[in-house]
């Protein structure tokens, strides 16, 4: 056994190769951006190329910052982005289409007329998820149907669906494993929740060939091994969980009822609900949190699509900051913005609402509106979004007296105090932020015995700070009518 374990993240911006000890303290990491593609208003895509040269940089990157060499390395964990998907050829292993990317809304009008069919009860029933095209089966019947020869090919059984932690997979083994975990399977639409099992009625709704589809594997599980040319050895794979899913895991939030909430690219609140798919009376997800020896846990979840990306948006579209951190000091200096709202729903907006036509705004401007307050209001809208998911939970029966988060927004005080005050509930930021990563390397860790059981992952987790509500609650009630004013101006049928 080496001393050593190395997990892969591979997000929506940027890919990212993190060596621990067997610890889980960090010994070396290395992260790398990757360009983001839209063809169109509404699409997002990604060069599967592109992935994969990242995805081979970081690795190679922080091995070598590590001194660590194949033999070094116990096991390999990977996380991902979630629902973007890929079609490759099973004898090139090239992609036939670029990877369409989770925010991508090209199959809006698709889901509309499946909705139309009935098949809204349907879906919802076997997977827990809404009809909407965030998730993988619409976009899988878009290649199909729209690149030359596909569906000829698929049902031939040339080709090879998966979302992109299989796409890694297969790429690290050389073609070896054409294969998936339960968490990921549970976004594509096609995948049974209470079955464990992909589902033929799905399949032919969608007309997906089965032959196209990867096994379905627990989320700590014997992956296969990297092929010599990619680290200079063979390293077991023994860890796959989508990002969201990875982030509870990292945050340890493995007993029923413990929160997370992550803020990365967009924002993710999932709930541990255990061995129970929770139905939502408020449009929210059902999903496998994790499947560990056979044994599921559930979890609800919320999914807001705009987070992190905004951020991005003023630094690269609107150019009126220079990096994401510089907007804590706006917001310190500006303090809570009450008369500008902004609204970012740049690709619809996700739960409670799932209205793919919504787009952003930013309402209330007047002469004397500046830079720094759209800054703060974009900072606002995040926690509003949380709130909006946060609301939709608790008539659902769950209400959360601490909420964990992470990711790249979660190092804002300002933000992280402003969202305490808008849920009314304490938020925990952990000392290792980079929960998603830590997580694959858990399952990793548990797989290969370096963890002797699940339990072991409470054990590690440390807070470094707590936010309790400071807002009085006539301001806060009366920014969240604010925000739901705002929204329904934006609403497709608002």
């Amino acid at each position: 056994m080496g001393k050593y374990l190395l997990a892969i993240d591979q997000g929506t911006s940027s890919s990212r190769a993190v060596v621990y000890d067997h610890d889980t303290s960090v010994v070396a990491s290395a992260q790398q951006e990757f360009p983001q593609i839209y063809p169109q208003p509404g699409w997002v895509e990604h060069d599967p190329e592109a992935i994969w040269a990242s995805v081979s940089a970081v690795t190679k990157d922080a091995m070598s910052s590590a001194g660590a060499g194949p033999a070094d390395v116990t096991a390999i964990g990977i996380t991902n982005q979630r629902e973007t998907t890929l079609i490759w050829d099973r004898d090139t292993g090239q992609c036939i289409y670029n990877a369409i990317v989770w925010q991508d809304r090209r199959t809006a009008d698709y889901c509309r007329e499946l909705k139309k069919d009935g098949l809204e009860t349907l879906i919802a029933s076997k997977t827990g998820l809404r009809l909407d095209p965030y998730f993988s089966a619409s976009k899988i019947a878009w290649i199909l149907d729209n690149v030359d020869g596909a569906r000829r090919s698929a049902e031939a059984g040339r080709l090879a669906f998966g979302t992109i932690d299989c796409f890694l997979l297969w790429r690290l083994s050389g073609g070896a494993q054409h294969a998936t975990d339960a968490t990921n399977a549970s976004r594509t639409m096609l995948f049974n929740i209470h079955t464990q099992q992909w589902d033929d009625e799905l399949l032919e709704a969608f007309n997906v060939p089965r032959v196209l589809l990867p096994e379905v594997k627990d989320s700590a599980a014997e992956f296969g091994v990297t092929r010599d040319s990619f680290c200079g050895g063979a390293i077991p794979i023994l860890g796959i969980a989508g990002d969201q899913q990875a982030a509870l895991i990292g945050q340890a939030g493995l007993e029923t009822g413990m929160t997370k909430s992550t803020y990365g690219t967009g924002c993710f609140v999932i709930a541990n609900t255990g061995s129970k798919a929770l139905v939502s009376k408020q449009q929210l997800l059902t999903t496998v949190a994790m499947r560990l020896d056979g044994d599921v846990t559930y979890g609800l979840e919320g999914s807001v699509f705009v987070a992190g990306s905004a951020m991005q948006w003023l630094r690269d579209e609107l150019g009126i900051i220079e990096s994401a951190p510089e907007s804590e000091a706006m917001a310190v200096r500006t303090g809570v913005v009450e008369d500008v709202v902004v609204v970012p729903a740049f690709t619809g907006l996700g739960a409670p609402y799932w209205d793919p036509d919504a787009r952003g705004a930013i309402l209330g401007l007047t002469r004397g509106s500046g830079r720094d307050q759209i800054v703060t209001a974009t900072l606002q809208s995040v926690a509003y979004q949380t709130r909006d998911l946060i609301d939709a939970m608790a008539d659902d029966g769950l209400s959360p007296s601490v909420i964990r988060v992470d990711g790249g927004m979660v190092s804002n005080d300002w933000f992280l105090q402003f969202l305490a005050d808008v849920l009314d509930i304490a938020v925990e930021r952990p000392v290792n932020v980079e929960s998603t990563v830590l997580g694959a390397a858990y399952l990793a860790a548990f797989k290969a015995g370096v963890l002797q059981n699940s339990g072991q992952i409470s054990e590690y987790w440390q807070c470094e700070s707590r936010y309790e509500p400071q807002m009085p609650a006539e301001q806060r009630e009366r920014l969240l009518q604010a925000w739901k004013e705002a929204v329904s101006r934006v609403r497709s049928n608002g």
